[in-house]
């Protein structure tokens, strides 16, 4: 039976410095204060070029929860990784262009470059797509805005909407359509999948109709699309099978990458000031319920569904191993895989690989500027979460103390 208390397997690929110094940095963490003014101070001291405040990051926030600056910093890591059978989920951490167009097709250039270099490597079998670094903000929401008040499925109403578009801004969703196209088409090519990112609810309509798109020309006979299903939102279980249907009906593998939710606060912010009904979940028990079910949904139709069980929740991975020992499957079938963040989770992530499971790291990677949102998101979900900073910070203890006892 797979356990998640092993510390030894858990921390192998770090040294005792990088113990101590992810060790200083969690206790940072569990101060609140600490952590909302170095959030307020941050963003600010970059954009003044403050003196030595990118070393600051670079050598603690930065260093434990992305990979480097750039693909050859990243190598480095994924190489140490790759030793404990340990994959990669390599991440551009680009999140919107500001350049317009041109912002846009760098983009896409850059995420092509990306599936191009991991075809390259024998531990990097993903890549993750922000669908925003690829279009404008403004353009999803106008799309979304429409979904909502058409009628009929998904497809249904994106169609719709489509129609009613100016002609600028339908010629304008056309250009997006290429530069996904062309992504999805170089991982199917290069034999990369393309998992793309959630998004705020506001936005997640058009891009759910984006992926489902994909996967109809490209998951017919392999997964290479994926799409992340937030489920914190209360509608996203209900979603997921939709999908399956789809799936069924147009014969290709849907592929679900399943998170519990990146944008609570805000989602729940938003609602309140604009008096709609709160998408979030009423209770952390209803969100792990609906997790937990949408993980046996996709391992009893493991032969048509190619999941990633990308959580921090030890109940829902282990959940998903006995799952797999129940139906007599192999932990490495290959329409499963396990995935924690890069810098978190260490007792999951290796012991899972220890006992044969196919898991992976989710590495950012990208100048210190272009990830500052991603570490921001998780100095923020390591204070708010409740026990993930006590959790990660009990665990390197141990660990620290069982080598001083060695």
């Amino acid at each position: 039976m797979i356990s998640f208390d092993n510390t030894e397997y858990a921390f192998a690929y770090k040294t005792n410095k990088e113990l101590k110094r992810a060790n200083f940095l969690f206790s940072s963490m569990g101060k609140p204060w600490l952590i909302n003014l170095g959030l307020n101070l941050m963003p600010a001291a970059i954009k003044l070029h403050i003196p030595f405040t990118k070393t600051i990051i670079k050598k603690t926030i930065f260093s434990q929860f992305v990979g480097g600056e750039t693909l050859q910093e990243t190598a480095a890591v994924a190489e140490k990784l790759g030793q404990y059978d340990v994959k990669i989920i390599l991440d551009y951490g680009v999140e919107g262009g500001e350049d317009g167009e041109a912002g846009f097709e760098h983009s896409t250039k850059e995420f092509i470059k990306v599936i191009n270099y991991a075809a390259t490597q024998k531990n990097i079998p993903f890549m993750s797509v922000k669908v925003t670094g690829l279009v404008r903000f403004g353009l999803l929401e106008t799309i979304d805005n429409g979904m909502h008040t058409a009628t009929g499925t998904l497809m249904k109403r994106y169609y719709a909407v489509l129609d009613a578009l100016s002609k600028n801004e339908q010629e304008e969703w056309q250009r997006v359509l290429a530069r996904i196209t062309r992504i999805c088409e170089t991982g199917s090519t290069r034999n990369i999948a393309v998992l793309v990112d959630a998004e705020e609810t506001w936005i997640q309509d058009p891009v759910d109709a984006l992926t489902i798109l994909m996967m109809d020309i490209f998951n017919k006979t392999k997964a290479v699309v994926y799409n992340t299903m937030q489920l914190y939102r209360h509608d996203r279980l209900s979603f997921l099978k939709d999908s399956f249907e789809a799936a069924d009906e147009r014969n290709f593998i849907l592929g679900a990458k399943l998170v519990r939710g990146a944008y609570m606060e805000k989602e729940r912010k938003r609602a309140v000031e604009k008096n709609y009904t709160d998408p979030i979940q009423s209770s952390k028990e209803n969100t792990d319920n609906d997790y937990n079910e949408a993980v046996a949904f996709c391992i009893d139709n493991i032969e048509k569904i190619a999941v990633i069980i990308a959580s921090h929740n030890e109940e829902s991975n282990l959940y998903a191993t006995q799952l797999l020992d129940k139906k007599g499957l192999p932990h490495n079938h290959n329409h499963l895989h396990f995935s924690q963040l890069y810098g978190m989770s260490d007792n999951i992530t290796f012991n899972l690989a220890k006992s044969g499971c196919s898991v992976s790291k989710y590495l950012p990677f990208g100048p210190i500027d272009d990830v500052i949102p991603y570490l921001m998101r998780r100095a923020q979900e390591n204070s708010s979460v409740a026990g993930q900073t006590g959790r990660e910070l009990g665990l390197i203890k141990k660990e620290m103390a069982r080598r001083r006892s060695a």
